[in-house]
């Protein structure tokens, strides 16, 4: 058993509006759809009102080089996982104090839109009073899914070390993949769509002395774990590697996988752990996009209002790629919620994969 005891986010200065957004579409885009009004309307229907990049609209009006665009990544993840982890140890909504990056046992990066190496966490020890012994683990490739296998996997570290304290931390810089010479559809549908942020979250065991600093009558704790690869499926999500950068890769099917695959997925998950999906109160879905959600809510039967919060985080910041589960899982956790209380976490990306996560609200004594 593992607890969630805090999370803390945040995301880069430049915010700008769907309208600023379209505006700077249509002007890219006019020359190569002869249709680009009607194309456009998929900024608005989107409902997604506002969203956060890591430079100003104006840096985008230029062609850059994938190495202008991967320094600016390191940059900037670096000032956002700083950001991000003080947040997250220091967050009076869910701590009674603040907690020492030192008594955290394991760093999870999780990332997909830049590189580095030394990887990003390497550099925040260097910035934060983190114990030289810390066990780094960087993984990269996962998208979407990034931030539910991110907490995915530090249970299964507190599984494993009951005594320990993991913090998960998800970075995505979307917009600095954003290809200037790329005038496909999935680059104007990622246009629309994608998104900048940060999100941390500590995860204890159930042995973990700071399971005491949580001033919660209750946390998430997790239950049980599930990946899921569907086969044969690589060319439905992901990036074409080329020499100017990362080309987004992005099927229009993925509304109707959602649809038929991914139900009997759940279904299964859930039963094996005595769980029906009208047991659930919480549904914390990455809002990969206003069809992805709609596709939830067909496929899973859900009851009205279980994607509210999802909804909400898509509106004020867009698809952010692996943060943006946890944003949701954030709004989630600020409600009052009672012991017993049972939520899954889901989130899909490239492989095309699907992780989840079974949480069970439980009184912290």
């Amino acid at each position: 058993m593992s607890y969630i005891l805090s999370i803390g986010t945040c995301n880069p200065p430049y915010a700008l509006n769907q309208d600023q957004v379209m505006g700077f579409a249509k002007n890219f885009f006019r020359q190569d759809f002869s249709d680009i009004d009607r194309l456009l309307k998929i900024f608005h229907n989107g409902q997604i009102d506002q969203r956060y990049f890591s430079a100003p609209m104006d840096w985008f009006q230029t062609e850059r080089t994938l190495k202008e665009k991967n320094d600016l990544y390191i940059k900037t993840a670096v000032e956002l996982g700083d950001k991000a982890v003080q947040a997250c140890l220091s967050n009076e909504e869910y701590l009674a104090s603040a907690i020492s990056a030192e008594n955290i046992n394991a760093l999870i990066y999780i990332s997909t839109t830049g590189m580095a190496t030394p990887s990003i966490e390497a550099k925040l020890m260097n910035r934060l009073p983190f114990n030289p012994h810390t066990k780094r683990i960087p993984i990269w490739g996962l998208g979407c899914a990034g931030g539910t296998a991110g907490l995915a996997r530090a249970h299964e570290f507190c599984e494993a070390y009951p005594d320990a304290a993991v913090l998960v931390l998800c970075i995505e810089l979307c917009s600095l993949t954003f290809q200037y010479g790329d005038r496909s559809k999935s680059n104007l549908v990622g246009t629309s769509l994608f998104a900048d942020g940060a999100a941390c979250i500590l995860v204890a065991g159930n042995e973990s002395p700071l399971i005491k600093k949580s001033k919660r009558h209750s946390c998430p704790a997790v239950v049980e774990t599930q990946s899921t690869l569907m086969p044969d499926s690589e060319n439905v999500m992901g990036w074409d590697i080329r020499d100017k950068g990362l080309f987004v890769v992005f099927d229009r099917s993925i509304p109707q996988i959602v649809e038929k695959w991914l139900r009997p997925i759940l279904d299964n998950f859930l039963r094996k752990n005595d769980v029906t999906s009208d047991m659930l109160r919480h549904f914390i879905a990455h809002p990969g996009g206003k069809k992805i959600l709609e596709a939830y809510e067909k496929a899973l039967n859900l009851r009205d209002g279980m994607t509210d919060e999802a909804k909400e985080v898509l509106r004020c910041y867009g698809n952010m790629s692996s943060p943006t589960v946890l944003f949701v899982l954030d709004r989630v956790m600020k409600k009052v919620n009672q012991p017993g209380d049972l939520g899954v976490a889901v989130s899909l990306g490239p492989g095309f994969s699907s992780e989840a996560v079974l949480l069970e609200w439980e009184a912290i004594s």
